[in-house]
């Protein structure tokens, strides 16, 4: 564990990079949207309007992260459930994903508690309540349902596209547009989690726990079913990247890798340089 922390500290903490962007950015969105007093909400007057600007931002925001220097060196994976569905499948090493786990959930913790900071009591109001996950309109059945679905949805559009090698750059694109879409329709029944890391970043500095076992279980299995699908049907996973660049160190069992290659050419050039100056 330790010689894996001192290799890839540089990737796993591009990890709680990437979260902690992502959950300042639904703080801040949420909050100018969503707090009674903002300007923003009392010119938008339709809930459902500020729904889908909620979706756009989020859904901009995660690919924004999926293309930027941090999510291409991660793989910009955010998701604890993401994450172990590839240990599962072989495309991670377990002391990578148990670190990728911990940084994830430290990322977005510390993201939510500096906002809590930084907006007060915006942030702190009902109508905002630390962007925490809680179920909606149809309980606590409805979300879980939901929940299952969409991870379902999201990683099997992952495992299809990232594993083609003429769709795999528009992975994180499409992903992005994943996230808006279930930020708008789902967010009202399930508060849009698919991420047992995004719920604790707002559990912890507000205290509230309210349905947990909902965002703890249900990304998982979703995650997990479509993996077990895409397995069965395709047979290998070639990558566990949103976006693989060869300009990146990849820590993955990747397919696409290049890096090993890439060293062995060289290697080769020096030795026939080598026999030719004899």
């Amino acid at each position: 564990m330790v010689e894996s922390l001192k290799k890839n500290w540089k990737v796993y903490s591009m990890e709680a990079v990437c979260l902690g962007i992502f959950m300042i950015s639904a703080s801040f969105f949420a909050t100018i949207l969503e707090y009674p007093n903002s300007i923003v909400h009392q010119a938008l007057p339709s809930g459902f309007v500020r729904l889908c600007l909620m979706g756009l931002a989020m859904g901009v925001t995660a690919l924004c992260i999926n293309y930027s220097p941090m999510g291409k060196l991660s793989g910009a994976h955010m998701n604890p459930a993401l994450t172990l569905t590839f240990l599962t499948l072989g495309k991670i090493k377990r002391n990578d994903a148990i670190y990728y786990s911990i940084f994830q959930c430290i990322g977005g913790v510390t993201a939510v508690a500096l906002m809590t900071l930084v907006i007060g009591n915006p942030f702190h109001d009902s109508h905002v309540n630390y962007v925490t996950t809680v179920p909606g309109k149809f309980g606590e059945a409805g979300a879980f349902v939901v929940e299952v679905i969409i991870a379902f949805v999201m990683l099997t559009m992952v495992l299809t596209t990232s594993n083609n090698p003429k769709l795999r750059n528009y992975t994180g694109a499409i992903a992005g547009l994943f996230v808006m879409c279930f930020v708008i329709f789902s967010g009202p029944i399930s508060g849009f989690s698919m991420n047992p890391a995004r719920t604790i970043a707002s559990a912890v500095p507000s205290g509230m726990y309210s349905s947990f076992w909902i965002y703890m279980t249900a990304p998982f299995i979703g995650f997990g079913l479509a993996a077990f699908i895409y397995k069965s049907l395709h047979g290998k996973v070639i990558c566990a990247k949103m976006h693989h660049s060869d300009h990146y160190l990849c820590i993955f069992n990747c397919g696409y890798c290049q890096h090993e290659s890439i060293v062995v050419s060289k290697e080769s050039i020096v030795n026939t340089k080598s026999a030719l100056n004899e």
